[in-house]
């Protein structure tokens, strides 16, 4: 069965350090991709508010927000997931377990120690809701399609690896933040685990020939082309 990427919106950095920016002086939102193979039609990381995402969606393959049947996302940060409301009706919901273990007791705690009547405590058990909602991914989507762990920036940061015949194609996430980073061999600030992080982008110089980043364009790994 073929199965075919398209990044559907290059996402950004609020703030890019390796740039010289100290203050956030954009929005941040995650690169989107679409992955179909056969019928299934599968988003990684809605990150554009829903009316640009559902319009950007169409733009580049003709399809309808209702004719997504799953979603996946690399980290539960809301970067990645500012257009999901658009697939909660129709689409699965798939996330890293391990994500959604540790961002669940995180949200937990912090729920228990904000007042009754107080806004936020209702914002954060809204969100809980939500990553409840989610599926605790499989570790196949589809046939070639297989999850790829590379925990680190948080603690269940998961990629997608896309195995053809000739090349492998991994989705991954804030594990490798822009193609700068993945050149520089560096972190993003917020990085959870700074060891794992590290070993996680060494698996992505030796495993992948084709990279997604978590906020940028597609970029050849230049591991293919013997650097």
């Amino acid at each position: 069965m073929p199965v075919r990427l398209d990044v559907i919106s290059i996402g950004t950095l609020s703030r890019n350090r390796l740039w010289n920016e100290a203050e956030r002086v954009r929005t941040a939102h995650a690169t989107t991709s679409l992955i179909r193979a056969g019928k299934r039609h599968i988003l990684v990381d809605p990150g554009l508010p829903p009316p640009a995402l559902a319009a950007r969606l169409h733009e580049r393959t003709g399809l309808r927000p209702e004719q997504i049947d799953t979603v996946f996302l690399t980290n539960f940060r809301p970067a990645h997931r500012y257009g999901l409301p658009l697939f909660l009706e129709h689409a699965k919901v798939y996330i890293h377990e391990r994500e959604q273990q540790a961002v669940g007791q995180y949200l937990q705690g912090l729920i228990g120690q904000a007042p009754d009547e107080d806004i936020d405590r209702k914002t954060l058990a809204d969100e809980l809701k939500l990553l409840e909602s989610f599926t605790a991914a499989p570790d196949k989507l589809v046939e070639q399609v297989d999850l790829f762990p590379l925990f680190g920036y948080s603690a269940g940061t998961c990629g997608l690896l896309i195995a053809a015949p000739t090349s492998t194609t991994l989705v991954a996430g804030d594990a490798v933040p822009t193609q700068d980073h993945f050149l520089a061999g560096q972190l993003l600030p917020d990085t959870q685990d700074v060891d794992a992080a590290q070993e996680a982008l060494r698996e992505v110089y030796e495993i992948a020939d084709l990279i997604v980043p978590g906020h940028d364009n597609w970029f050849v790994n230049p591991r293919s082309s013997g650097m």
